[in-house]
């Protein structure tokens, strides 16, 4: 069985999946773009012998189409991901699944009314496939550190894509840490307190950078700080502190070189370099859930509203004056 995949977005990401899942996937095929530049979903669909539809609704209804990819603007997903529960299509959403708890309440309502017995919603948390982070869960889960007391995490880009704010930064590039805080952990984030230092003077549309402090109902703190204009590189970064150790991923600098007296770390522009076996491993999974007709291994719907129920009760936290505020859950 060949999977027959569409894609709704091929900007960077979307353009990305379209590629890979031509390129190194197998059992899965591009039949269908869309993108809301028509050029831009021409010339891709050119490169990978698919063919381009006006909208998204259109592609979610086609024939040869069996399976979706959204990686459309977040503020799309919620509807889209709806259509493809209307057509019993199943679906892989980029993060967010939807920018807000409502809308991820909804899809998961919906989804777990069909009583399927694999559900059709994936959402594309695709740390969860890093080997590193892997690496990182088996040292905490075998006891090699003790028990966990903290998490100290990084996520920095070299500058923020225009036209975001403050509450971006949390619902698009802090959400990662959010899942990932829970999958490492096994356990559920339960308060929140959102802060933040003086503000870059490269970006005048947030606050940045943002100090965000995550408790589980374990009792474990994970504090992160999140600066999407670092502008030195793309940099992710995550130490466990333990009881009787601490675990931490490696540098993600692509390149150190040693010459002239010097040792100099080249980092990537952005995660594309760090994270391409990891999305190139989930499309994988993905794909082979559908053609042996097995449950997704990838985050579910369910962890997508957890995500963003998690962001929200940040987003509260940051128009409280870094109050202290509990997570809500749906």
């Amino acid at each position: 069985m060949t999977v027959r995949v569409g894609v709704i977005g091929v900007g960077v990401m979307g353009a990305d999946h379209v590629r890979t899942l031509h390129a190194v996937v197998s059992g899965a095929t591009v039949t269908v773009i869309t993108d809301f530049d028509a050029s831009r979903a021409a010339t891709i669909a050119e490169e990978v012998g698919a063919r381009t539809v006006a909208t998204a609704a259109e592609l979610i209804a086609a024939p040869d189409v069996d399976a979706v990819i959204i990686a459309s603007h977040d503020s799309a997903h919620a509807e889209q991901v709806s259509l493809c529960l209307d057509h019993r299509k199943p679906v892989l959403c980029e993060k967010p699944l939807a920018p807000s708890v409502d809308e991820c309440a909804s899809l998961v309502t919906r989804e777990e009314h069909l009583a399927l017995a694999n559900p059709l919603i994936s959402v594309g948390f695709m740390r969860r496939f890093h080997a590193p982070y892997e690496e990182l869960a088996t040292a905490i889960r075998s006891g090699s550190v003790g028990t966990p007391l903290l998490i100290r995490a990084s996520h920095r880009n070299v500058t923020a894509y225009p036209g975001g704010n403050s509450t971006d930064t949390v619902t698009n590039s802090a959400i990662h840490e959010i899942d990932i805080t829970r999958w490492l952990l096994r356990s559920e984030i339960v308060e929140v307190s959102w802060h933040a230092p003086k503000s870059t003077s490269m970006d005048t549309s947030r606050r940045d950078p943002q100090i965000l402090m995550l408790r589980t109902a374990d009792d474990v703190l994970t504090v992160v700080d999140v600066f999407v204009n670092a502008r030195y590189g793309y940099d992710v970064r995550c130490e466990v502190v333990g009881e009787t150790g601490a675990v931490s991923l490696a540098p993600s600098h692509a390149l150190t070189v040693d010459a002239s007296l010097r040792s100099t770390a080249t980092y990537p522009e952005d995660w594309r370099p760090l994270f391409a076996d990891s999305y190139r491993r989930q499309l994988q999974a993905w794909v082979d859930a559908l053609t042996e007709g097995t449950r997704s291994p990838l985050a579910s719907a369910r962890d997508g509203l957890r995500a963003i129920e998690v962001a929200e009760a940040l987003i509260v936290s940051m128009n409280n004056v870094g109050a202290v505020t509990p997570v809500k859950n749906s």
